[in-house]
């Protein structure tokens, strides 16, 4: 099959697609990635406002500057081991698309690394094995320094449904 039959979207179309700027995290003993564009800001751990009735992972919720912010625990979410929040622990408010609305959430990671590039030449399509994530959360994987960072969907970590319930 030649270049121009391939199917849109081929590895090599996702690759591209993916490849931009992430603001990189630890969860555990994993790295992970988000594009920069879905990024509003980083904070430092705060009280959050417990909502009965909500799944484990979802925390609660903020006030920020008179906003309303839902805050969800990734490590939670993505049915890790909890961790004690410490001086490292932070949110990131993030837009999602959800339904046909955006919607900004938090997210409590255990600390926020740095912003990096990537590349296309340095995204794989995501692994079949080996990981406790939904494959619909992934973007890809990319190879940095010899390490792996995941690099996630945010728009696909939380259901519609789920998004709706957090409001």
């Amino acid at each position: 099959m030649t270049e121009s039959n391939e199917p849109l979207n081929s590895a090599a179309d996702l690759t591209k697609k993916n490849a931009g700027k992430y603001l990189t995290f630890t969860l555990g003993k994993e790295d992970y990635g988000i594009a920069i564009i879905k990024v509003k800001e980083i904070i430092g751990i705060m009280d959050i406002t417990e909502i009965p009735d909500n799944p484990e992972y979802a925390k609660g919720v903020i006030n920020l500057r008179d906003k309303v912010i839902p805050i969800i625990d990734l490590r939670l979410k993505f049915h890790m081991e909890p961790k004690e929040y410490d001086s490292r622990t932070c949110i990131i408010v993030v837009e999602i698309s959800a339904a046909g609305r955006e919607t900004q959430i938090g997210i409590i990671v255990d600390a926020v690394s740095e912003v990096l590039t990537i590349s296309e030449n340095d995204i794989e399509p995501p692994a079949n094995f080996g990981t406790h994530l939904s494959q619909v959360f992934i973007l890809g994987l990319a190879k940095i320094d010899s390490k792996i960072k995941i690099l996630l969907d945010i728009d696909h970590v939380l259901t519609s449904e789920e998004v709706a319930s957090l409001k």
